[in-house]
């Protein structure tokens, strides 16, 4: 059974979780007409899908403790699991990271952690979460909306004069219940 637990500085070990490869398969498209986002999905052709991995972050739990809260997913004792969570400025606390080790996906894990950090986020007397997700990675960005975010912003300039200059970051929002 997977229990969801804050991870504290006696396992403050279990924030390291290696990233792991994920497939491009298309793009997100998000539209906002009349005060509405929708979105649409381009896919790519089958010889262009490949996989990407993000680079492992090096999380420093004593640095991060004081903005920053760890959730730890956990198949006994085994951390399979993770979402970090930054202290938001306004109405919304920042899902910074939510990750699921591959062999645990599909199991309703990154719901549990997401509903973990939303129920934490409320607690502390904010609206919410929200988090971003890459045009590109559009299995995530599935994932969000079907987790029940919402689309409510788009970052065209986020990787301008950058190698990933065609890519945008979509805002995503969810509010506690």
């Amino acid at each position: 059974m997977i229990q969801i637990k804050q991870i504290t500085e006696a396992t403050q070990q279990d924030i390291r979780i290696k990233n792991q490869p994920f497939k491009l398969w298309g793009k997100m498209i998000p539209t906002y007409i009349n005060e509405t986002w929708n979105h649409s999905i381009e896919r790519l052709p089958a010889d262009q899908i490949r996989e990407m991995c993000f680079p492992d972050e090096q999380y420093d739990y004593q640095q991060m403790q004081s903005n920053t809260v760890f959730f730890g997913a956990y198949d006994q004792d085994a951390c399979i699991g993770l979402a970090v969570v930054q202290k938001g400025f306004f109405n919304y606390d920042y899902l910074y990271d939510l990750k699921v080790d591959r062999s645990y996906r599909k199991q309703g894990i990154a719901q549990m952690l997401i509903e973990e950090a939303a129920a934490w986020a409320k607690d502390h007397g904010k609206q919410g979460l929200y988090t971003i997700g890459q045009d590109n990675n559009v299995s995530a960005c599935l994932f969000y909306l079907k987790a029940g975010f919402r689309i409510g912003g788009l970052d065209t300039e986020v990787y301008r004069g950058t190698e990933q200059e065609d890519k945008k970051d979509i805002l995503f929002y969810l509010d506690a219940n």
